[in-house]
C-alpha cells in the first residue's frame, strides 16, 4: 500500500499532467499555449501535492477544470501569491482549511493590507489567527466566495473588480465633496466604501458571510441590505468556519 508521501507525489504528478493538457489546449487557441501549459502544470503540481481538490465530489473536478482553463489568468495570479508564501518563512500554510477544500490558505503570505485577507485565484493570504471562530468563518464563508467568483468570471473578474475600484473611488470622492462631508464622514471612509465595500463582488461575499453591512462601511451609504442569504442559511448542510478544519 502506498504511503502518504508517495500518494502526494502521485497526485501532484497526475494533476500537473492534466493541468498541462487542459491549460495548453486553451492557451494554444489564443497563441499562448506554452505559457498556459506551464501555469496549468505548476498549479496542478502544487495543488496536487497539497491535496486541495476534492476529487470525491463534483466541486473538485469543476474547480480544477476552471482553474486550468477559463480562470487561468487568476490561477496565474495565484502562483504569484504562492511565490510570496514560499519566500516568506512565516507564511503559515493552513493545511486544515485547504485540503480537499479547493483552495490554498496562508495565515500571512500575500497580504498587501494588514488585517485584511486577500484572495488571488485559488490562493487566500492573510487568513490570520484561524483558531478564532470569526477569522475561520471569514475564510470559509467570505474569501471562499472570492475563490469561486474568480473561477466563474475567469478573465473578466480582475477587469470588473479593478474597474469598480477605480470608478467607485472616483464616485466616492465626488459624493464626499457633494454631501457626505457635511454629514461628518471622512474622505477616506467614503472613498473606501464606494470603491471596496460597495463593490458588487464584495457585497456578494460579505452577504454570504452574513456580515452586511460590514463594520468599515460608512453608515447609510450605498447598499443597505445583503444581496443574498448567508451560506449558513442557504446551505445548512455545508460546514462553516472551524467545522471545515481537516483533522
Amino acid at each position: 500500500m502506498l504511503n502518504s508521501s508517495t500518494r502526494r507525489l502521485a497526485e501532484a504528478a497526475g494533476a500537473a499532467a492534466l493541468g498541462v493538457v487542459f491549460a495548453g489546449a486553451i492557451g494554444s487557441a489564443v497563441g499562448v499555449g506554452v505559457l498556459a501549459a506551464v501555469v496549468g502544470g505548476l498549479n496542478g503540481a502544487i495543488s496536487g501535492y497539497r491535496k486541495i481538490y476534492g476529487w470525491s465530489c463534483s466541486d473538485g473536478f469543476i474547480a480544477f477544470t476552471l482553474d486550468s482553463t477559463w480562470a487561468l489568468p487568476m490561477t496565474s495570479a495565484g502562483l504569484f501569491a504562492h511565490a510570496v508564501g514560499f519566500i516568506k518563512r512565516d507564511s503559515g500554510y493552513v493545511a486544515g482549511l485547504s485540503e480537499r477544500r479547493n483552495r490554498h490558505v496562508y495565515r500571512r503570505g500575500f497580504m498587501p493590507r494588514k488585517g485584511f485577507a486577500t484572495t488571488l485565484g485559488n490562493v487566500i493570504g492573510g487568513a490570520g489567527d484561524v483558531e478564532q471562530p470569526r477569522r475561520a468563518k471569514l475564510i470559509t464563508d467570505h474569501e471562499d466566495v472570492h475563490v469561486w467568483q474568480a473561477r466563474w468570471f475567469g478573465p473578466l473578474y480582475p477587469l470588473l473588480y479593478v474597474g469598480w475600484l477605480a470608478l467607485g473611488g472616483a464616485v466616492g470622492a465626488v459624493r464626499w465633496l457633494v454631501d457626505r462631508r457635511r454629514k461628518g464622514d471622512s474622505l477616506f471612509g467614503t472613498v473606501e466604501s464606494a470603491a471596496y465595500y460597495l463593490n458588487p463582488f464584495e457585497w456578494w461575499a460579505y452577504s454570504r458571510d452574513g456580515y452586511w453591512p460590514p463594520k468599515g462601511k460608512v453608515v447609510g451609504f450605498g447598499w443597505q441590505r445583503p444581496c443574498c442569504r448567508p451560506l449558513t442559511e442557504a446551505k445548512p448542510g455545508r460546514p462553516s468556519g472551524h467545522a471545515q478544519l481537516v483533522q
